[in-house]
């Protein structure tokens, strides 16, 4: 293979990591074993000294077709390596069991995904780390929770539901004068319109279930960032077994190569159907960051090359009138999940955040209200006319 360092990143998406074997093969193969024969008891006994997961031992930790995955992923977020997990909240996790330890503490963005309020405040807390949840946006909030003890800065941006963003530059500028790790979930952007390494996070995680996935049909993650940094998740992925299966690794390898052209559409739909729905009936506020309206779009447009198929909204009805939208709808899809092909609709505070407490998703600015939408490839003109029934307030038997 050429050195991939000056090619674009669609040739990375495409290209990237597969050394093709004796075959030949054009596409990349599944290598679908769980362990691997050596050529001696030496070369065995040299394999597992390494500690790299440069040889591959056991598929649990090194498998090709998942490496195959790894190193595409880092290449496209400018990382020096990543590692694949089962899930997006198995590579949170494997971010806390390598870097965190009894008494530390994390400084967490209140605006992230449900699960990872939950395995912060309920499982962390369970074995003395404690994390103090603050705005987002806010810097000096981030500044005020920092102590002698925090080891990790958590941010989701945009966040998940309300499209809010931080600052990363300045963020990451407080997190390496504190000596803290930033953390950056980019499942929402992916390296398509986002790369928080370059804007000076230290590590980057992906539910690759979403975007990189693009179909809904696997479940899985990343962790990205430094050989340095890397090492250490890897360690607890070898040891703990969060791991990556080889077929979905493949799956998510084809997600990759049309990333780019499907988070553009993803981002131009999302757009004009927010600006459609700011001039509907019964909305009260549309949040997207590529709305002019939106407080932060001019720093979503120095941080992001597009914005995202992501959106939410409020009606001024609250639940009620949030429920009789979704249930008139027949096109979009009634489910929590998003990133698919498919346009996705949910109501967050009784799906993605229902087991957070009441005031904790009041004080995340989730209402009963509070509509979100994971805008698909679908034609515009039938996302809208699948929402105007319910946004009329008419009642679809």
């Amino acid at each position: 293979m050429n050195d991939s360092a000056s090619w674009g990143a669609a040739t990375r998406a495409l290209r990237t990591g597969h050394q093709r074997t004796e075959q030949r093969e054009h596409a990349e193969p599944i290598f679908t074993t769980s362990s691997y024969v050596f050529h001696s008891a030496a070369h065995a006994a040299e394999c597992f000294a390494n500690e790299t997961g440069e040889h591959n031992i056991y598929s649990r930790f090194t498998n090709p077709t998942v490496s195959i995955f790894e190193q595409r992923l880092a290449a496209l977020e400018g990382a020096e390596r990543g590692v694949a997990t089962s899930s997006g909240m198995a590579a949170i996790l494997s971010v806390c069991l390598a870097f965190l330890e009894q008494g530390d503490e994390v400084v967490c963005s209140r605006s992230v995904f449900g699960s990872t309020v939950g395995l912060f405040s309920r499982l962390m807390s369970r074995y003395g780390i404690t994390t103090h949840f603050v705005e987002l946006n806010q810097i000096s909030a981030w500044e005020a929770a920092c102590n002698a003890r925090t080891k990790l800065f958590f941010a989701e941006t945009p966040s998940n539901p309300l499209c809010e963003l931080v600052d990363l530059t300045a963020l990451s500028q407080l997190a390496r004068a504190r000596g803290v790790k930033l953390v950056v979930d980019n499942c929402f952007c992916t390296p398509a319109l986002q790369q928080p390494l370059a804007l000076g996070a230290d590590i980057v995680v992906h539910s690759a279930t979403k975007y990189l996935d693009g179909q809904g049909r696997m479940v899985g993650g990343a962790v990205v960032g430094s050989q340095e940094d890397m090492a250490a998740v890897f360690g607890v992925v070898r040891t703990a077994g969060p791991c990556m299966s080889p077929f979905n690794a493949w799956v998510f390898l084809k997600g990759l190569e049309t990333l780019s052209l499907r988070m553009k559409a993803h981002s131009e739909n999302a757009l004009n159907l927010a600006l459609w729905l700011e001039q509907q009936p019964g909305v009260a506020r549309v949040h997207y960051a590529g709305l002019p309206s939106h407080p932060q779009h001019a720093l979503a447009q120095q941080q992001m090359r597009a914005f995202g198929g992501v959106l939410s909204f409020e009606m001024a009805g609250g639940r009620e009138a949030a429920w009789r939208v979704i249930d008139a709808t027949r096109i979009l899809s009634i489910t929590a999940n998003l990133g698919d092909a498919k346009t996705t609709i949910t109501h967050p505070a009784t799906t993605t955040h229902a087991r957070v407490a009441p005031e904790a998703r009041l004080a995340a600015g989730i209402t009963d209200g509070l509509v979100r939408i994971a805008v698909g490839l679908e034609d515009l003109p039938d996302l809208q006319a699948d929402l105007e029934q319910g946004l009329r307030g008419e009642v679809v038997l």
